[in-house]
């Protein structure tokens, strides 16, 4: 085909739903209707040679392509295949370049435009536009679309900042946004700005995190673009008035300065301020050793500090009935952390944590009180905590409990059996020592000495490295090197030892709560939201709860998805809603998405929190389920419910 020829045949695939007239695509190309009927016979010939596809015409109408979207990506591919200046980017990418482009971008763009430019059909953009405009939401911003004009993004030059910089929330593969945000810059830009801030660093002794770094480097490459495209921040008067305040204030003055002369843009006090704001929620190395335990300068620099510590520690030691307050190096912790949150949440920086999912599904009974207690102490102070900061805030509590347990806990005797001789053996007990601070080991024996040395001694569990006859003593088979399977698995046998309910092998805490009359397998629902209404009316209808428990659960959902991982989730909600505790299980046909993840077995948990104890070995047995895949598998497609709880009991 000529060049003419395939125009013609890139707006026919292009827009393929559209009835195009000859005459039009004759004035379009600046030639005679009969030459264009001569082109079309030629692109008749080449879909017949290359596709299923037919060009068909609808005399008085028109003619359109009848082509199926496999073939029609197929037909672009072939067409621009020898072309270099074609950009064949996976959905992905697309996804991203087209976020980008609309956020920097002032002037509104076209579908059309669009779709000839990433040689894709109208009906894929319009696709892509609508996952756009959702994530936007997010953000405060809208897509908008003008008829005959295009489409532009509305919202404040901060909430397109920060919709730039958490790009990665775009797609599953976070890795594609640094890569094409990197893209967008030359190459001189990025080495100069990382040299000066290199130099920042250096200059006011401070070692920020390598995340802080980069988003730092990143949201000053975009403060620089956004300048020299007349695209100024604005911040309150109020806002500026407290940031000139602070001493981060001078030190991003001169820091611009020196960009101004680099990069020849002018900064405004608004930029200067905005940078000011990254810098006081960014995250550093240096905080715990280089304060010298000053952590009241932390409390006095941010008014709301004291009072979210007290609170968050008081109403996490009620729900949990362990006293936080004992340990000051949890106090410490918090200071340090929640400074850098506070000045992040007043003022709209986002707070990423790569670790959400994995925190919720190792830690969600711990993870559920800190969402309720976040959820009070935000109203009290006029804030919101996302999610991602509970994850983080779960870790230091989880990481308070084991401090505490250990101080009131006795060692765990143990004893390592390796084949593999005293070097390896000494190996094998340093790390495990050093790892496990509550296991104690007793000595390092072979195997041929393990019957002689328990007929006299009493150990509470073996670690060993070649496969033990049937021991009534716990054991566990791990490596000699103990790679990081081997670390979570004894990590796991170590918590069974160290709470006796494990130990006496109690009925379980699930199994209490729930009849073959409240499992309903292979449920047909849209939303989530569907289903936990569905089942919470169930057990309103059988007077297990009162009306009003299915809000609850709803608000509880909207604080933070109940995804546990492995497909499961646990949706609950308020304990002063529930006449009497029972568990409901539902498997769905068709997976959901949940928040984040695909989940096909659900349990809606309404449980009295009157023995803490007991809610935390309810989580804990729930979360053991989650970690066997072919066990929620098995589960999700019984259609039966006394095999599907028989399948539970194992």
């Amino acid at each position: 085909m000529n060049q003419r020829q395939v125009e013609i045949f890139r707006k026919l695939l292009t827009e393929s739903n559209r009835l195009w007239l000859v005459q039009d695509l004759a004035d379009q190309t600046d030639c005679s209707e009969k030459t264009i009927r001569n082109d079309l016979k030629v692109i008749e010939e080449y879909l017949v040679k290359h596709s299923h596809a037919n060009l068909v015409r609808r005399p008085g109408r028109g003619i359109y392509l009848e082509i199926s979207e496999a073939e029609q990506a197929d037909l672009f591919h072939r067409l621009y295949a020898g072309d270099r200046t074609a950009q064949h980017k996976s959905d992905e990418e697309r996804m991203l370049h087209l976020a980008y482009r609309l956020l920097m971008d002032a002037k509104p763009v076209t579908i059309q435009d669009l779709a000839s430019q990433y040689y894709v059909n109208k009906t894929v953009i319009r696709r892509d536009m609508e996952k756009i405009d959702d994530w936007l939401h997010s953000f405060d911003l809208a897509l908008v679309t003008k008829q005959r004009v295009g489409l532009t993004i509305q919202g404040t030059e901060k909430n397109k900042r920060i919709a730039l910089a958490r790009m990665n929330q775009l797609i599953d593969s976070p890795e594609l946004t640094g890569q094409m945000m990197r893209k967008q810059f030359e190459p001189h830009e990025i080495a100069t700005i990382s040299h000066e801030l290199k130099a920042f660093q250096k200059h006011h002794g401070l070692s920020f995190t390598d995340e802080t770094f980069e988003g730092l480097m990143l949201h000053i490459l975009l403060m620089v673009k956004r300048t020299k495209l007349g695209q100024p921040i604005s911040l309150s008067e109020q806002d500026l008035v407290f940031l000139q305040e602070k001493v981060e204030f001078t030190w991003a003055t001169s820091f611009l300065q020196q960009l101004q002369k680099l990069f020849s843009v002018p900064f405004s006090k608004e930029e200067t301020a905005y940078l000011t704001l990254h810098l006081l929620g960014g995250k550093f190395r240096y905080q715990q050793e280089d304060r010298q335990g000053k952590y009241s300068d932390l409390a006095d620099s941010h008014p709301l500090l004291p009072k979210m510590i007290e609170q968050l520690i008081r109403r996490m030691s009620e729900l949990n009935m362990i006293d936080f307050s004992r340990d000051k190096m949890l106090l410490k912790g918090l200071q340090v952390h929640l400074y850098t949150t506070l000045n992040r949440l007043q003022y709209g920086l986002t707070v990423s944590n790569p670790m959400l999912a994995e925190i919720k599904k190792m830690y969600p009974y711990m993870f559920d009180r800190v969402i309720i207690t976040l959820e009070e102490v935000g109203n009290l102070i006029g804030l919101s905590f996302p999610e991602e900061e509970a994850a983080y805030l779960t870790l230091h509590f989880q990481a308070s409990v084991e401090r505490l347990h250990q101080k009131e806990s006795h060692p765990q005797r143990a004893i390592i059996v390796c084949h593999m001789g005293i070097g390896m053996s000494q190996l094998l007990r340093t790390k495990v020592e050093r790892k496990f601070p509550a296991v104690h080991v007793e000595t390092t024996l072979s195997k041929a000495e393990v019957k002689d040395y328990l007929a006299t001694q009493e150990v509470d569990l073996i670690i060993t490295t070649v496969a033990l006859p049937e021991l009534s003593v716990p054991h566990i088979l791990v490596s000699p090197l103990l790679d990081a399977k081997d670390e979570r698995q004894l990590e796991q046998v170590i918590r069974r030892l160290d709470e006796p309910e494990s130990r006496a092998a109690d009925e379980s805490v699930f199994f209490k709560y729930t009849t073959p009359f409240l499992v309903f397998p292979q449920q047909e629902v849209q939303r989530p939201e569907q289903l936990i209404s569905k089942l919470a009316q169930i057990l309103e209808d059988k007077g297990y709860v009162e009306t009003g428990y299915v809000d609850s659960v709803l608000a509880r959902e909207k604080m933070s998805a109940t995804t546990i991982g492995g497909g499961i989730a646990i949706p609950h909600g308020g304990s002063e809603w529930i006449r009497q505790s029972s568990i409901v299980i539902a498997t769905l046909k068709k997976p959901l998405i949940w928040g984040t993840e695909k989940v096909g077995l659900v349990f809606l948990l309404a449980v009295k929190q009157d023995g803490r104890e007991e809610m935390r070995r309810l989580f804990k047995e729930l979360s053991l389920i989650s970690e066997q895949p072919a066990l929620v598998h098995a589960l999700s497609k019984e259609t039966d419910a006394m095999r599907l709880l028989g399948k539970l009991k194992g």
